[in-house]
């Protein structure tokens, strides 16, 4: 185990800049076993792991899908998204279980049309009798009553429609994502389409959610608002308006063929794009204009989707100052996350309405079966949600009634069960209650549920093919495999690594060449196809780390006993051997199932030490040694690893590779697991060592399983990147006087390298760069080969500069590496059964399947076919229909992880400047205009917005021509009507008595350092009047923001003290 630090920056790169596009789950995802509190004791479940309790309303397009699906079924494939599991047990509210709702049956009932439009027409009828809360929408109350009077969206096109939409060229399928800066904002990325199609507007988006797959038809090209941060050359040379260029140009440029298929980019974008209209005025008809009916095909034409998506390409890159608009028709299939969005009930909003609308009702506190409650979302891309009054659970219903002002403070889960064409908000149900938000053990109960994450034990099915404690390697099994427990093998992992699935061996041969092994922990061996174990293995798909927690994908007895590669045990594994010369060339390769035996496991710290020479270390802070190895054999292999893939490092980037490496803060927790402080880290070249080592081993992974089964390889493609936002990174370094080559992968690195190492002396502008570098990058994902046998070229890996890759090294933690390691066995088992056929030694045909170079002629003949036809049955290698279920499966499941790792890191830093109240550091402004300023805060690698405009006490005077912001005190109150801002708000102002107060605020209670490294790291705050201009470093506090009452956010103000100079 690597806790991803192995291939940590390739990750970094593959992801993008924080949240990416999901790739379709399966449809059902068990629950966490949590110990928050479901709204009902049973969850009745069918044959096929459906939730029966869960009555969500399925469009007819979903219904058609789910057709599909049984019939698979039928077949009898065992598939993560049709296995039954035990329902989530009893849990209780406040002490009671709840089995269903007062005056309800079990099951939730939705509430028809008639229902939920008497409910928006009668809830809240005054909304002037509403003192607003500042979680309350003013108009929110205005905006229900009447909403049944009146059609606020469009009706959703029928399943008919949207065929013929789309099999015409006139309607495109995508995936739909939300602004989190700007929900009226959304995006949807349709594949083959370089630029993604903005969506403005609550009647644009038509009721669509985060994560759902739309169906979206473009408005006319006049519509189509300017590209905003989009340089070409033609506009660089000479400022022009966003007319139409010339008709010779674009004549020209629609003749080009633009075949750009990107993945899905950053989730989290911001284009600040102009809306296009409000309200009805943003309904488009569908009739377009004449060029996008010459170019995607008139209605009366029948066209495919691909064509069509040609012809966009087309129009897009005759107009590459535009940026191109839809609108929503159809939700083709909804997000699961619909199922699981965690938020705060507005009790204090309901309770100021109750209160003003006292003289009206007989019982302030009485609770109406037509009324209802708000639930805010914590996260912002989600719309409010509007809970009825009859759908809370009972025990909630009582402390809503009683006006228990605890209850706002509660994390809660919904399910949207309605959104209606006449509601401007979806109706919702709570499913669950996790605890008060601020407080850590809730907050990460309501992390693993808003992603599916399932928590619960293991399945006693998945148990009991488990091998028993002791376990020795049966000796069988040591006679059909390589013995290597003779040679020296190592691991080298984090200190704390328990599941270690990978170790590395070194030998030097005559003529100056090397011999390095890879050996992988052969979980397959346990693992076997369509068993229990295996089921729930790629149920869970992934396992998921929390620093403090981890929530394994195998059962600890195999992936930290008998499945690790602990020293001085025998152990089962894939080697993979390499001979290579000092260039890094591989001249000669083996692959094979092994015995090994670990003499140690190393630390990256004491893989460092040895490759830095230390020999001061006590003989003490080294691990044990096993065997009748030396620690000279140790250090010897260390040095020679270390210095073999140093070479082989820097071959990578000479073939075009990327990197792009950031410090990251690494959280200290004290005795009962709460975080208290933070330190900057960055990584070592033991770190390096390992990496280049798996990367090595994914490669060669991928070459052999993608010849030997061309149309069942498991791989894992990165597209290039998003070319609007790589150009945007361009023209910020060239307007700041950097040169960026973004023609390949291998040039963006190469000038990147340039740029930092004329900034090495600013490690923090390189951070800045290098996190900007990342904001293009799309999301890498596993694919089938099968399913793109007709696009080779775009199975490569951008940041590798590779053609083929895959995951193999971390079967212990990865569900992908198990399926990669069965097809790799079948290939070795293939060549077995060739020789037989072929009647010859083993020797002699040998690595004709696995070795360096493939016999083309052997996997084509009659003999060949059928060997590796019968291996693949055996081993269990799926086939092109199956596997691409399992890896949009898996691709889901890693981005939950990454999604949940991301947010307890947030969630530990928030409770880290909670402790402290706030925290004084130093941060560079990245962006400055009239109403905000954007900085970095390199201490924790993360952006934040301070805003200056309508501040009271504030003067900001903004100079265009200098770009240079002035930010000064008022003496005096503004006059005039209009909201300011309190001046705390923007600013933590102290005095010079408080300085020596907040100097001990920003020091961690822990701290050991001298008193000469405290004065040298401490922040000074920053007088008035204060003169900011781009890159500059100012002063600023950090803040937990939320909790009790609102989402978890990191607060950022200006650090300024009241001495004036």
């Amino acid at each position: 185990m690597k806790s991803d630090s192995t291939e940590q920056s390739v990750e970094r790169i593959e992801n993008g800049h924080i949240k990416k596009k999901r790739n379709r789950p399966s449809k059902h995802i068990r629950r966490s076993k949590l110990t928050s509190v479901p709204v009902e004791d049973t969850h009745v479940e069918s044959s096929d792991g459906r939730d029966s309790s869960r009555g969500k309303a399925k469009d007819s397009s979903s219904s058609s899908k789910q057709q599909q699906s049984d019939t698979s079924n039928g077949l009898g494939v065992m598939r993560a998204s049709n296995v039954a599991f035990n329902s989530v047990p009893p849990l209780y509210f406040e002490g009671r279980a709840e089995t269903s709702y007062p005056g309800r049956c079990a099951s939730p009932l939705l509430p028809s049309p008639e229902v939920s439009k008497q409910l928006l027409s009668k809830s809240c009828p005054d909304p002037r009798a509403c003192d607003q809360s500042p979680r309350m929408d003013g108009d929110l109350f205005q905006q229900i009553k009447g909403s049944s009077q009146r059609k606020i969206f469009s009706s959703h096109w029928s399943l008919d429609a949207v065929n013929k939409a789309l099999e015409k060229g006139e309607a495109f399928k995508a995936l739909f994502r939300v602004n989190a800066h700007n929900r009226n904002e959304a995006y949807c990325k349709i594949d083959g389409v370089p630029t993604d199609i903005l969506i403005n507007g609550n009647v644009g988006q038509n009721r669509a959610v985060e994560g759902d797959i739309v169906v979206i038809r473009l408005d006319p090209l006049s519509l189509w608002p300017k590209m905003k941060g989009f340089v070409t050359e033609s506009v660089a040379k000479s400022e022009v308006t966003d007319s139409p260029p010339e008709k010779d140009n674009i004549n020209a440029r629609q003749k080009k063929s633009v075949d750009v298929v990107e993945g899905f980019e950053d989730g989290l974008s911001i284009d600040g794009s102009p809306v296009i209209g409000q309200g009805g005025k943003n309904c488009v008809s569908r009739s377009c204009t004449p060029l996008l009916d010459s170019c995607l095909g008139s209605s009366g034409e029948k066209k495919g989707n691909g064509s069509a998506v040609e012809k966009l390409c087309g129009v897009l890159s005759s107009f590459p100052h535009k940026r191109p608009t839809g609108q929503v028709v159809a939700v083709v299939e909804k997000s699961l996350v619909r199922d699981s969005i965690v938020g705060l009930l507005d009790i204090k909003g309901w309770s100021h309405y109750k209160g003003g609308d006292a003289k009206r009702c007989k019982s302030p506190s009485s609770l109406s079966d037509d009324e209802y409650v708000q639930l805010m979302p914590a996260d912002p891309r989600f719309p409010k949600l509007i809970v009825p009054f009859h759908a809370l659970p009972g025990s909630i219903g009582e402390r809503l009634e009683n006006i228990d002002p605890t209850l706002e403070a509660e994390l809660v889960a919904a399910q949207i069960v309605d959104w209606g064409e006449g509601s401007p908000f979806p109706v919702a149900q709570i499913t669950h209650l996790f605890g008060r938000g601020s407080e850590l053990e809730p907050q990460i109960k309501a992390i693993l549920y808003q992603n599916l994450v399932c928590d619960s034990d293991f399945s006693p099915g998945s148990l009991t093919g488990l091998p028993r404690v002791p376990w020795e390697v049966p000796e069988e099994e040591v006679q059909r495999r390589k013995d290597l427990r003779d040679l020296c093998v190592l691991t080298i992992d984090p200190s704390t690594a328990t599941d270690l699935d990978d170790a590395l061996s070194a030998q030097s041969l005559p003529g100056g060449f090397f011999r390095v092994g890879v050996h992988i922990a052969d979980v397959s061996y346990f693992v076997l196809p369509e068993t229990a174990l295996d089921i729930e293995a790629q149920f869970r798909s992934t396992s998921v780390y929390m620093l403090q927690r981890k929530i394994s994908m195998l059962p600890p007895l195999l992936s930290e006993n008998v499945g690790s590669l602990n020293p001085g045990a025998d152990r089962l594994a894939f080697s993979i051997f390499w001979d290579l010369n000092r260039e890094g060339d591989v001249i000669d390769r083996w692959i094979g199932r092994t015995v090994i035996r670990s003499c140690c496991k190393l630390s990256y710290d004491h893989a460092q030490d040895i490759i830095d020479g230390k020999t001061d270390v006590p003989e003490y802070a080294w691990p044990s040694l096993h065997g009748s190895f030396e620690w000279s054999d140790v250090v010897r292999s260390v040095k020679q690893l270390s210095e073999i893939s140093t070479t082989l490092r820097q071959k990578r980037f000479r073939n075009g590779a990327l990197q792009l490496e950031n410090s990251k803060p690494v959280f200290l927790f004290d005795e009962h697991g709460v975080p208290y402080d933070f330190v900057t880290c960055s990584r070592k070249g033991s770190n390096f060592l390992v990496e280049e080592f798996m990367l090595l081993a994914n490669m060669t992974a991928a070459e052999v399983i993608s010849r030997a089964y061309p149309d069942s390889a498991l791989l894992r493609r990165h597209p290039e990147p998003n070319t609007r936002k790589l150009k945007e990174f361009e023209g910020f370094c060239s307007k700041h006087g950097m040169d960026l080559d973004i023609s390949s992968s291998g040039q963006l690195h190469e000038s990147l390298e340039k740029i930092t190492g004329n900034l090495k002396d600013d490690s923090v502008f390189v951070d800045i760069l290098n996190n900007y570098a990342i904001k293009p990058m799309q999301l890498a994902s596993y694919f089938c080969s099968g399913n793109m046998k007709d696009s080779v070229a775009e199975w490569g890996h951008y940041a590798l500069a590779v053609p083929l890759y895959t995951h193999f090294t971390s079967p212990l933690r990865r569900y992908p590496d198990i399926v990669v390691h069965r097809a790799i066995a079948a290939a070795l088992e293939a060549e077995e059964l060739y020789s037989k056929q072929k009647q010859t030694s083993i020797d002699e045909v040998r690595s004709c399947f696995t070795g360096i170079h493939f016999n083309k002629d052997a996997a084509e003949s009659m003999e060949g076919k059928e060997a590796l036809s019968v291996a693949a049955l055996k081993h269990g290698v799926p086939s092109t229909e199956i596997l691409s279920d399992v890896a949009a499966y898996c691709n889901d499941r890693k981005l939950a992880s990454r999604k949940v790792r991301d947010a307890c890191d947030k969630l530990y830093t928030w409770f880290v400047l909670k402790k402290k109240e706030v925290f004084p550091c130093e941060a560079r402004v990245m962006n400055l205009g009239s109403r905000f300023m954007t900085v970095y805060i390199s201490k924790l690698g993360i952006e934040r917005r301070i805003y200056y405009d309508q501040i009271e006490g504030l003067c900001a005077d903004w100079l265009e021509a200098t770009s240079t912001l002035i930010l000064d005190k008022l003496y005096f109150k503004r006059g005039g009507r209009g909201y300011f801002k309190p001046l705390e708000e923007v600013a933590y102002v102290v005095s010079p008595s408080d300085l020596c107060a907040a100097k001990c605020s920003a020091l961690s209670v822990h701290d050991t350092e001298s008193s000469e490294a405290v004065t040298k790291g401490e922040v000074a705050p920053a007088v008035f009047p204060l003169t900011v201009q781009l890159f500059s470093t100012i002063p600023v506090v950090l803040h937990a923001v939320g909790g009790d009452d609102g989402p978890l956010d990191i607060g950022a103000r200006l650090y300024m003290s009241s001495y004036y100079l």
